[in-house]
Parts: C-alpha cells; structure tokens; sequence
C-alpha cells in the first residue's frame, strides 16, 4: 500500500460516496473504485460496504482507518517538521557546563533559549573544561561552558567569552567568628590570609584557573599552602564550610549559600575569572546556531575565536 492509497481510503470513509469522495480528491470515481479494491485485496478485507444506494464502513474498516488518521497526519506533517528543524525550532541541543556556571550563565542562557525555542529537547550535562573538550571534539556534545584555557584551546572549536568575574575569598564561618582574618566591610585585608591552608581545584582540570590563583599568589610573594584539591566547586565550598581551609572562587558562588562559609571581597584588585562557550566549529546544526545566538545577547560582544 502507499499513501496515496491511505488518502483514499480517508476521503471515501469522511463522504462514504465514492462520486463525493473522487471530486474532493480531484480524479475519476473508476480509478479511485480499483485503488480501493487494490487496498482491500492487499489488506485481506472489505473496508465498506458497497450497495447501489450507499455506501457504509465495515467494522474492520472503522476500526482500521482510525489507525490510518494519525499516521497520515504524521506523514502530512513531515514537511512542516523539516522546516523546524532547519529553523533550529525544534530537535535536540547537548550542552554541558563546568560547575561554576551553574550559579552564573546556565541559567540565564537556558531560560532565554528554552523560552525561544520550547520544542527543542535540550540535554544538560555537568562536567569538568577538559572533559567537555573532549567531548566536543568528539562530537558527544553540541555546546559547552567552559573555563577557557586559550593558549591551548583546540583549533577545530570556536568560542565566545560569556562573563568576567573577580575572585572573592569563601572562608569557614568559625575563622571570622575567631577573628582570625583582618576583615572590614565585607573584605579581607593585608596579605595575612594568603599562609591560612587553601582549596583549589587542580592544575589538569582547570590550568588557566589554577595559574589564575597561583599567580595571584605570587605576585604577593606567596606560595600557597594547598590543603585539598576538588573538581567541584560546590565541593570545594563544602570543604571551607568544614573548615578544612579557605578557597578563592568566582563572585558569582555567593549564590551557593552554604552554612559555615563567608564570602568576602578582596581588599585591591583581584584576579578576574573568564567563563564562555565552545563548540565545534565544523557543527552547524541550527540548534546550535540558535544557542549561539542567544549567548551573543548575553555577553554582548563579538569575541568568537575561529580556527
């Protein structure tokens, strides 16, 4: 059987007069009569019953044609779901984040896209930079917020910067309590906090965000005394709640509230943390291209770089 066949069947069954049904499907009653006859002969069974004065459905008819309905109108609607697709209106978006954006970007960029284009299936995926890289360039993700390292950044992936933030001090809640930091304000003062015992993710996971630290250490003249290392952020917050030691994070985690840790500001400049998106640059399914777009209206510049 093929569609055309279908349709026939579906006019015939909506007017149950063949005379009816062949002007509403612009042909001849004879060639519609044999396309029925070839449907039935094939199906092994009568869809009507024919009589010279009507025309009626058999119970198989019924029965048959309300599974034919659907799936004519599925096929009917495989143009219109072609045009959606190519739109980037509709099918599904893979993005993955490291963890920090979790309290910053993710949010705004999966509430403006999700708000744009509401039948697209989007899937989230929490994970470390190198890792989503990986992952990109295998093509097991469409997208992914990372903490940049540029300088080693692949050549087959573009990015675009989303957000720069500054680095602020999460210390256990007991050492402001003890008075053991030099605090005013809401920041930390001197130079006397850089000996207490720090949290910092490691060097294989996020380079350009452990040299942001590091750096900032001995710019001071410091080397810090690295108690624990954690992928997660939200680990690492939970290890200063526990007063394993203090951590720089972005200013975005105030967000994470967590009993036990304070967030304070540096007293000076502090280093600033980039956060942006990555793709592969050969990818251009439209529902990529979409959620490019809208990371462009959020970080409001044009930093792409290409390979």
């Amino acid at each position: 059987m093929d569609i055309r066949q279908l349709r026939h069947s579906l006019t015939v069954a909506e007017t149950l007069h063949f005379g009816r049904a062949a002007e509403r499907l612009g042909m001849t009653q004879p060639p519609l009569s044999q396309s029925i006859l070839a449907l039935e002969r094939e199906l092994g069974a009568s869809l009507f019953l024919r009589s010279r004065r009507s025309v009626a459905l058999t119970p198989f008819g019924r029965q048959w044609l309300d599974e034919v309905r659907p799936a004519v109108a599925a096929i009917d609607g495989l143009a219109d779901a072609a045009r959606r697709l190519l739109a980037g209106q509709a099918g599904r978006l893979s993005l993955s984040f490291v963890s920090t954006a979790d309290y910053s970007v993710l949010p705004t960029i999966v509430q403006r896209y999700a708000a744009a284009f509401p039948d697209v299936r989007i899937s989230l995926q929490e994970a470390t930079s190198d890792v989503q890289i990986d992952a990109l360039l295998e093509g097991q993700a469409d997208a992914g917020i990372i903490i940049p390292s540029l300088s080693a950044l692949p050549a087959r992936l573009s990015y675009r910067p989303l957000l720069h933030e500054p680095l602020i001090a999460a210390v256990p809640e007991a050492w402001v309590e003890e008075e053991r930091l030099s605090i005013e304000r809401g920041r930390i003062l001197g130079h006397g906090w850089m000996d207490e015992p720090l949290l910092l993710f490691p060097a294989r996971v996020s380079p350009d965000f452990h040299e942001l630290v590091m750096g900032f250490y001995r710019a001071q003249g410091r080397e810090p005394a690295i108690r624990q290392e954690a992928i997660q952020m939200q680990t690492i917050v939970s290890l200063v709640s526990a007063g394993m030691g203090m951590a720089l994070v972005p200013s975005s985690m105030r967000h994470l509230a967590r009993t036990g840790t304070r967030y304070l500001e540096l007293a000076g400049p502090a280093p600033m943390l980039e956060t942006g998106l990555a793709w592969l640059s050969a990818n251009r399914a439209p529902t990529l291209l979409a959620l490019i777009e809208v990371a462009a209206g959020i970080s409001g510049s044009d930093g792409l770089r290409r390979p």
